[in-house]
């Protein structure tokens, strides 16, 4: 059965209260509703997309202020932004239990799965398929056969890769 989204009666009701009392404890971030979860540094606030069930709007939101809280900003590596995820979302976890909400290893792991899943297409050689670790922010460089190639510096876009021609 599927859940019903936080636009609508008790949930709606639960999801501002959740909102609010966050907001209350943690005064030095403001919580703004938007289209898509995400913590800003610059502007120090938490979005988060309403349009989602409360439970998960729940983990979004302390999976957010996790990031807030440990000061996340930067990355300069694939498997930097895996480690900082993986701490905000242990983070996460603990903050929840302060508001009865219980974020299960399950879910997390299934959440980083997403990352690894990214990681691991994006480190792939377009060339011979082996594995490898980047060679800076924006360029892998394969071990095996010498090829590199370009990736964005985006979370959310297709693991594009733009071979570099020596």
């Amino acid at each position: 059965m599927p859940r019903k989204k936080i636009t609508q009666g008790s949930s709606a009701k639960d999801a501002k209260a959740f909102i609010k009392h966050l907001n209350s404890d943690y005064p030095d971030y403001g919580f703004i509703a938007g289209k898509q979860d995400h913590w800003s540094p610059r502007n120090k606030t938490i979005n988060f997309n309403q349009g989602q069930t409360l439970t998960n709007l729940q983990y979004a939101v302390l999976h957010e202020l996790a990031h807030a809280l440990l000061r996340h900003d930067n990355y300069q590596t694939d498997f930097e932004l895996l480690k900082l995820e993986s701490e905000a979302w242990q983070l996460a976890a603990q903050i929840g239990k302060n508001y009865n909400v219980s974020i299960s290893q399950d879910h997390i792991q299934n959440c980083l799965d997403t990352y690894r899943d990214w990681l691991h297409r994006r480190s792939a050689c377009p060339s011979c398929g082996m594995h490898v670790l980047q060679q800076s922010p924006k360029i892998y460089k394969c071990f095996n056969c010498q090829a590199q190639w370009h990736v964005s510096s985006g979370r959310f876009v297709r693991p594009y890769r733009k071979t570099i021609n020596k």
